[in-house]
């Protein structure tokens, strides 16, 4: 059993190195524009390839669930509009106890579990990544200095930011950036308005 371990081990640390040095060639480009440009550079990369997999990567599980919660909130939403209050409150209540609530925490969980999947593990492994192929020796053997950059302390000691830092702060910076505009397009696209929906009978 041990040597079955050591030689699952040595394969993963394999799988690593050469995962590393894939890297490395992908990345060391952007060497050329600085320690700063280049870890943007990368952490851009990186919410690119987050957001192509979170579009494309869905289970089938989750697709039914997606439809399955889709059916039951919009009839819920509908069960809401009708003309009857009392009835529309009813009648959504029947559906939340009947479907809803369970429908929603199983899509919520593998909607989660996707996530960390799609996203969440793909900039943890980045992050290691930036972690060691930016520590401060290789900063001054790359760029001759063992921080990304500085900034204050005209009267002391300066501000040093290192590559973890740099990196997550960029991270979130791209997904601002992009979050912004998405809005920009959504609002200068042309808007579908949807027919208002009738009153839906109670559910079985």
């Amino acid at each position: 059993m041990d040597e079955l371990l050591d030689i699952v081990w040595f394969k993963v640390l394999a799988g690593v190195q050469y995962g590393k040095e894939l890297l490395d060639i992908l990345f060391s480009p952007f060497n050329l524009l600085g320690p700063a440009m280049a870890i943007l550079l990368i952490a851009a990369l990186t919410v690119v390839c987050t957001k192509f997999l979170t579009k494309n990567i869905k289970t089938k599980r989750y697709r039914e669930l997606q439809k399955e919660f889709l059916r039951w909130y919009n009839l819920r939403q509908e069960a809401l509009k009708c003309e009857d209050p009392e009835k529309g409150k009813l009648l959504a209540k029947n559906i939340d106890q009947g479907k809803l609530n369970r429908v929603y925490y199983d899509y919520f969980f593998e909607g989660l579990m996707l996530s960390f999947l799609t996203k969440y593990i793909p900039i943890l492994t980045v992050l290691a990544y930036v972690n060691e192929s930016y520590r401060r020796e290789n900063l001054m053997a790359l760029f001759g200095r063992d921080y990304i950059f500085s900034f204050g302390g005209s009267s002391g000691d300066p501000v040093l930011v290192g590559s973890v830092f740099w990196f997550v702060l960029s991270i979130l910076i791209v997904y601002l950036a992009w979050s912004g505009i998405s809005k920009m397009i959504r609002r200068y696209s042309p808007n579908h308005k949807q027919p208002a929906p009738s009153c839906p009978s109670a559910p079985a």
